[in-house]
């Protein structure tokens, strides 16, 4: 498989430079802060308690970039990720983006993506091909499959990974706003090598432009 990493970081300066020009017209900065009272991401528990997170974006023409950061078992997660997505006429979106996760403990070590993603109306799809950092051991390669429906604050997720991960997992939830605040609740269950369990969770959060 390719090399994730190289790939990624160069892909991420191109992102950067693309992204740089365009902001000297039309850059849009905005912020978002959040509590989750699990952390999950796609089926799999990062952390069992409460999490702070929150990150930093900036957007321009189709091009985004951006940082988000959450607490994890052992120190932070830190994620960091560029892309560009567009729409036609007929309401077809289409996006293409990179990301990579960091970590300041010993959780875990690092992953990088490429992303991709489709939506139409209510159903939305993901691709994904990722590669971990085996630190010494071989790199772990896995895909990760999505499709996502949603409507009026409801949504229902089912996820496949394939490659060195196998599983699948389900998520149902529903979020609104209240007084500038967005705010969730949503079922998990997961069946897949990394996680394999059902649980509960409870977020909200607040984004705001800078």
């Amino acid at each position: 498989m390719l090399n994730m990493k190289k790939t990624a970081i160069a892909a991420s300066l191109l992102a950067s430079t693309l992204v740089s020009t365009q902001a000297m017209a039309e850059a849009e900065w905005s912020a978002n802060v959040g509590l989750l009272s699990e952390y999950h991401f796609r089926g799999i528990v990062q952390n069992s308690t409460a999490t702070a997170n929150g990150g930093v974006d900036l957007s321009a023409g189709g091009f985004y970039a951006g940082v988000w950061a959450a607490d994890v078992e052992d120190g932070l997660e830190i994620d960091l990720y560029g892309g560009y997505g567009f729409e036609f006429d007929n309401g077809l979106s289409l996006g293409a983006g990179l990301t990579t996760y960091q970590y300041t403990g010993d959780f875990d070590t690092e992953y990088n993506e490429i992303n991709l993603s489709a939506g139409y109306g209510f159903l939305s799809v993901e691709y994904t091909l990722g590669e971990r950092d085996g630190e010494g051991d071989p790199d772990d390669s896995y895909t990760f499959t999505g499709v996502t429906a949603s409507h009026e604050g409801f949504s229902a997720t089912v996820g496949m990974f394939g490659g060195d991960y196998e599983g699948n997992y389900a998520e149902l939830g529903y979020s609104t706003t209240f007084e500038g605040f967005d705010v969730g609740v949503a079922f998990i269950k997961s069946d897949s090598d990394l996680d394999n369990d059902e649980s509960v969770y409870f977020s909200i959060s607040r984004a705001f432009s800078l």
